[in-house]
């Protein structure tokens, strides 16, 4: 009690301090805000805007339903979530920040996810997009295509462990009907979600569309205006935390932080030059993403290692769109903010033991690090993340379709033909 009581008036304090600053700084603020609105318009919003609009189509067209119903098999037994919820990795993975939670709230408005799974499926599935990671990281700041595959590995790698990790999470709390466990932690799955069945997944679709009822024209002009004033929120809180960013360096006190974590550097082993990097990526990712590259006389495997440790984390203005979205429905930003630290830790962890493994070879990603070129995505990059997303969605209903498969095989029949 005593904590809500003051968090309003520190909420104030805090914006009047804030205002001051501004105040003080006016050339800065305002040149901190035009490059957060740049950033807005000529990155998120090519980028993020058509995925949004997208999905919201395949939500009311029935599709998601449909790919529900073919990816439960792989899904419910891996992640302890619906099928659904790879649709929701594959177009968060590909278009990066805050497109998974904005998903998995519109999943859980229509009641295809609990909280519980909602909140791991957020907790996982919010990542960066390829293209920023390959072209802007890992070209454009660092000017090493191999560290694509290092970067990717380790990022993406990550994620899965923070899903696998996610899946024992709210295990006892407000379970989905079909998410009930064993007496041995596992979950009972029933029969129907363990089987991949085209003909269940094309009526799962028809039913919805059919409960959906929305005309083509009037789902359209739905989903542009809710994705763009999902994009409006975006773009001020990506401006917010530019201008904030910008008036605590100014001020000195962002030296107060650097100070602090130059101090807790030399427990972990890092050199303590990756302070600035690491305060910046607390903040924002691009800015702290290019700031892991500038340290001279850092050994690269540790630059390469805080990038992923920024990357993973995602960044306060990230942190405070997905909160903002996860308003909107009852799902909690705390378990969010936990995994965001796990895969942040994790990353860096995995991109120093993969670095002699996978800096001896040629990058996995290369293709499409040259495709990407150095700049941010934006409009050029819209081709690239729908294919992304398009692969990811076929090899999980390809490996979905294994694991049903395996699992219809009756133990031991090897064995019997084998005698």
């Amino acid at each position: 009690m005593s904590l809500k009581r003051w968090s309003a008036p520190l909420l104030l304090f805090m914006a009047f301090i804030l205002a001051i600053m501004m105040v003080s700084y006016p050339r800065a603020s305002w040149e901190a805000g035009v490059r957060g609105l740049a950033i807005w318009w000529d990155v998120l919003f090519p980028s993020l805007f058509p995925f949004f609009v997208i999905s919201e189509l395949m939500l009311g067209f029935g599709i998601v339903h449909f790919l529900g119903k073919l990816l439960d098999p792989l899904m419910r037994p891996l992640f302890r979530i619906p099928g659904s919820g790879g649709f929701v990795a594959a177009m968060g993975f590909a278009s990066g920040y805050p497109v998974s939670a904005k998903l998995a709230t519109k999943l859980r408005e229509q009641r295809l996810v609990s909280r519980v799974e909602g909140e791991r499926l957020v907790s996982f599935t919010t990542s960066s997009d390829p293209i920023f990671l390959i072209g802007a990281v890992s070209i454009g700041f660092f000017g090493d295509p191999k560290l694509a595959g290092l970067l990717a590995a380790a990022h993406y790698g990550s994620a899965l462990m923070v899903g696998l990790l996610m899946r024992f999470y709210g295990a006892r709390e407000g379970a989905h009907p079909t998410d009930a466990t064993t007496t041995s932690g596992i979950p009972a799955q029933p029969a129907a979600a363990t089987r991949f069945s085209l003909p269940a997944a094309l009526r799962a679709m028809h039913e919805a569309r059919l409960q959906d009822g929305r005309s083509l024209g009037e789902l359209l002009r739905q989903a542009v205006a809710s994705s763009l004033q999902l994009m409006t929120v975006v773009g001020g809180l990506v401006v917010f935390f530019s201008v904030i960013l910008e008036v605590l360096t100014v001020s000195d006190v962002m030296s107060a932080f650097y100070a602090g974590v130059r101090a807790l550097l030399p427990v972990t082993g890092l050199p303590v030059e990756l302070a600035e990097p690491l305060v910046g990526g607390l903040f924002e990712v691009t800015l702290g993403a290019k700031a892991a590259a500038s340290p001279e006389g850092v050994p690269l495997m540790f630059k390469a290692a805080a990038a992923a440790f920024i990357l993973s984390w995602g960044g306060l203005s990230v942190h405070a769109q997905v909160a903002s979205i996860l308003n909107g429905a009852d799902l909690r930003y705390l378990p969010f903010l936990v995994a965001r630290l796990i895969h942040a830790v994790l990353a860096a962890i995995l991109a120093i033991l993969f670095w002699k493994p996978l800096m001896g070879t040629a990058p996995v990603l290369l293709p499409l690090a040259i495709a990407g070129g150095s700049g941010l995505s934006g409009w050029s990059s819209l081709r690239d993340s729908l294919l992304i997303a398009a692969v990811i969605l076929t090899s999980l209903i390809i490996i979905s379709l294994l694991t049903a498969w395996l699992r219809r095989i009756p133990p031991g029949t090897g064995a019997k033909k084998g005698k």
